[in-house]
C-alpha cells in the first residue's frame, strides 16, 4: 500500500513538471526586432571647379611625385535630409567663373571654374535660401569659394578651425581667403569632435584634423547606396590613399598621420565606400547635377 502511494505521488509530480515544461514551450516565441528604416537622405555632387596640380610633389614629402602633374576635381555636395539641407564645401572662388584658366603666383596650380553654385543648385530646384546649414571639410580657399551666397545658413565649424581663423597664423597664408566666407555670421562651434548633423546618425561630420587645424570628413548613410565617406582633404587622389602619404603643406603632419589611421579604422568599422573629393575618377563616377545618390 505504501509502495502504491509513493508511485501515485511520483507519477503526479512528473505530470505537473511535464505540464509546466509544455506550457513553457508553448509560450516560447521568437521575437523579431525590425531595424528602423533609414531616413530618406539624398546626396548630390556638383562641379566646384578644376585644379591642375602642376607640381604634384606638394602632395607628398620627399620626392615621391617629383616631376609629376595631375588633374584634380574640386567638388561640392548637397545633402537632402527630411529635416533639412546641408551644403558640404562650395568649390573654388566664383570670381573665376567665365575667366578661363588662372595660374596663381608660384605656378604650382592652374585653376578654373565653369559655373556658379546658384546655377547648379537651381538644376535640382533649390536656391541658396533653401540651404539650412553649411559646413566645410576645411577653410582652404578651394572649398570656401562660393560660401557668401549662404549668409542665412548656420555655419558648422570645429573650435580648432575657428581658433586658427582668428589667429595671426592665417594672415598672408595663400591657402586661405576669408573674404570668400565673410558673409557667414551664424556660427555653431563644434567642440573638436564628431557631430551628428540631424541627430539620427545618417549624416555625421567626422573630426579628422591635420590637413588644417580643424579638418573634417563627412559620413553619409544612404538608404539604398549604403554608408559612404567624403574624405575632405584627408587624401587628394587614390594613390595618396594607397601610399598613406601626407602632403608637405599640411598644417600638422604627425596629426595627419594619426588621422589617416583613424579614418581607415572608421571606414572598416562601417564598411563604407570612400569618395576622395579631389580625385577626378571618383568625382566622374559619382552622380552629378539633377541625379542623386540615395
Amino acid at each position: 500500500m505504501l509502495i502504491r502511494k509513493i508511485t501515485f505521488f511520483a507519477l503526479a509530480a512528473l505530470l505537473v513538471v511535464g505540464c509546466k515544461e509544455t506550457k513553457k514551450e508553448e509560450n516560447t516565441e521568437e521575437v523579431v526586432v525590425e531595424e528602423p528604416a533609414k531616413p530618406a537622405v539624398e546626396l548630390y555632387a556638383f562641379d566646384g571647379g578644376s585644379i591642375m596640380a602642376n607640381n604634384l610633389n606638394l602632395f607628398a614629402q620627399g620626392d615621391t611625385y617629383k616631376g609629376e602633374s595631375k588633374q584634380l576635381a574640386d567638388a561640392f555636395y548637397v545633402i537632402k535630409h527630411p529635416n533639412g539641407i546641408l551644403l558640404w564645401d562650395s568649390g573654388l572662388p566664383e570670381m573665376l567663373v567665365g575667366q578661363g584658366d588662372y595660374t596663381p603666383e608660384g605656378g604650382a596650380f592652374t585653376i578654373s571654374r565653369k559655373d556658379s553654385i546658384t546655377t547648379q543648385l537651381k538644376s535640382i530646384g533649390l536656391s541658396a535660401e533653401d540651404v539650412d546649414m553649411i559646413a566645410f571639410s576645411h577653410i582652404h580657399f578651394d572649398h570656401t569659394g562660393a560660401a557668401n551666397h549662404f549668409a542665412g545658413a548656420k555655419w558648422l565649424i570645429q573650435q580648432s578651425e575657428d581658433d586658427f581663423l582668428n589667429s595671426e597664423e592665417i594672415k598672408g597664408n595663400s591657402f586661405y581667403n576669408p573674404d570668400t566666407f565673410s558673409a557667414l555670421k551664424n556660427k555653431e562651434i563644434i567642440a573638436n569632435k564628431d557631430y551628428d548633423v540631424f541627430g539620427d546618425g545618417s549624416v555625421v561630420i567626422k573630426y579628422m584634423p591635420g590637413h588644417t587645424a580643424g579638418h573634417n570628413a563627412l559620413f553619409v548613410d544612404l538608404p539604398e547606396t549604403g554608408p559612404l565617406v567624403l574624405t575632405g582633404d584627408t587624401y587628394h587622389f587614390e594613390q595618396n590613399r594607397k601610399d598613406a602619404i601626407v602632403p608637405q603643406f599640411n598644417y600638422d603632419i604627425p596629426q595627419s598621420e594619426e588621422t589617416i589611421k583613424a579614418f581607415e579604422a572608421f571606414v572598416k568599422e562601417k564598411n563604407a565606400k570612400v569618395w576622395i573629393q579631389h580625385d577626378l575618377d571618383d568625382f566622374n563616377a559619382m552622380t552629378t547635377a539633377s541625379q542623386s545618390l540615395k
